[in-house]
């Protein structure tokens, strides 16, 4: 896959419609947003599209309202508080590609900002639907993607749109793809992964591609008792993947065959049972990862894991991360990925952390300033990690 795409630089904006796809996926609770980040991450790109006199045409969409328009769901919210951040009124729209939005979008004047409603109120989004995709094209003269997070979704908004359209990134896009694109294509070495998670299966295809490119790959997390388990270990109560030994064993074969040191936690956090509830406080003891007790049950990696993974972090020229080292919501469990969040804190390395718990987690402790670059899109950062085409980058122009 090309990673040098156009971006909203290469083109000329000024007097033209341009609908630009963001990530307005905000959690919200009694109708309020609870954290706007996500807005606050598409300002560069629609700033810029104002500052140069575009017809400005947002669109994204919030939860999963399967085809049906569901009020709870409405951008209306997103639209108020991008009023507030920009210091201008964006016009709402009623509808998605209907009478409302050809309406409003014709008679957008340069630097006006206007927001469809969400896009999956429409059944053919999510199926890519031709015809949507068309009535979307026809609100505008140029398509931007910026929503990095649903970039390995073909939606009608996000890929379907640059069939009818000429399409380019923005800089939220631009940001990740030019990075992550970098460190798995040309990365500075030693390059060394960390995955945490619970199971293996989430995790396969990243895996076998990454054991073709780094120079350590750690296994932490759930996912790590196969690895043990494959190895001949006792695991006791742990988290095993049964179905998945051999292929952790063809892995295993595969990183010695390559050169690739495969480190595995030397010892792990046990307890009797898995939390309940998820935050409680529970009794744990620390055991060597290769005799874990019968009935204990690993949920987080030890202190000598800790210290072996946070400075192979830190001996590296370029780290990615993605996935926590234990059952991180709990405070009690949540050290080992503490530790790792902390080691790639303190590294001279490019360090990228994929989105989800991992991002979390260097947001929560305050370490997000001091990595390079924290993915916006979970299922996105996996998918790029695994090697895969994301046919919302495959369809904008190569430059």
């Amino acid at each position: 896959m090309n990673y040098n795409k156009k971006s909203i630089q290469d083109i000329d904006v000024a007097g033209k419609r341009v609908l630009c796809r963001c990530d307005f996926n905000v959690p919200t609770k009694n109708g309020q947003i609870t954290s706007d980040k996500r807005i606050v991450a598409a300002l560069p790109t629609i700033k810029y599209l104002i500052e140069h006199n575009a017809k400005v045409i947002l669109c994204s969409h919030m939860g999963k309202p399967k085809g049906e328009w569901k009020p709870e769901l409405s951008l209306k919210i997103v639209a108020d508080r991008l009023s507030e951040l920009l210091g201008k009124e964006v016009i709402m729209a009623a509808d998605v590609a209907g009478e409302d939005s050809k309406a409003k979008a014709a008679a957008l004047k340069e630097g006006d900002v206007m927001l469809l409603e969400n896009t999956r109120y429409i059944k053919g989004e999510t199926k890519n639907d031709p015809e949507l995709s068309k009535e979307l094209a026809s609100l505008a003269d140029i398509f931007v993607n910026d929503a990095f997070g649903t970039a390995h979704r073909a939606h009608s908004s996000t890929a379907g749109v640059a069939d009818y359209l000429p399409a380019v990134c923005g800089f939220l896009v631009e940001k990740e793809v030019g990075i992550m694109g970098k460190a798995l294509a040309n990365p500075e070495r030693p390059f060394v992964a960390i995955l945490g998670g619970a199971k293996v299966s989430d995790k396969l295809n990243v895996i076998n591609n990454l054991l073709e490119k780094v120079d350590t790959l750690i296994i932490g997390g759930g996912m790590a008792f196969t690895f043990l388990a494959a190895q001949g270990h006792s695991v006791g109560a742990s988290l095993v993947d049964n179905e998945k030994l051999d292929y952790c064993k063809e892995m295993m074969a595969k990183a010695e065959a390559k050169g690739v040191k495969l480190l595995l936690p030397i010892d792990t956090v046990v307890a009797d049972s898995f939390p309940s509830p998820i935050d409680a406080e529970i009794p744990v003891q620390t055991v060597m990862s290769d005799a874990i007790p019968e009935g204990k049950m690993g949920l987080d990696i030890g202190e000598k894991a800790q210290a072996e993974f946070a400075a192979a972090a830190k001996a590296a020229k370029t780290v990615v991360w993605n996935g926590p080292m234990g059952v991180f919501e709990n405070p009690t469990l949540a050290k080992g990925t503490i530790a790792v969040a902390q080691g790639l804190a303190d590294s001279d390395a490019v360090t990228i952390v994929g989105g989800g718990d991992s991002a979390a987690a260097c947001e929560q402790l305050g370490f997000a300033d001091k990595i390079t670059h924290i993915s916006t899109g979970g299922g996105a950062s996996l998918e790029f990690l695994e090697g895969l085409e994301l046919p919302g980058i495959a369809c904008l122009q190569d430059k």
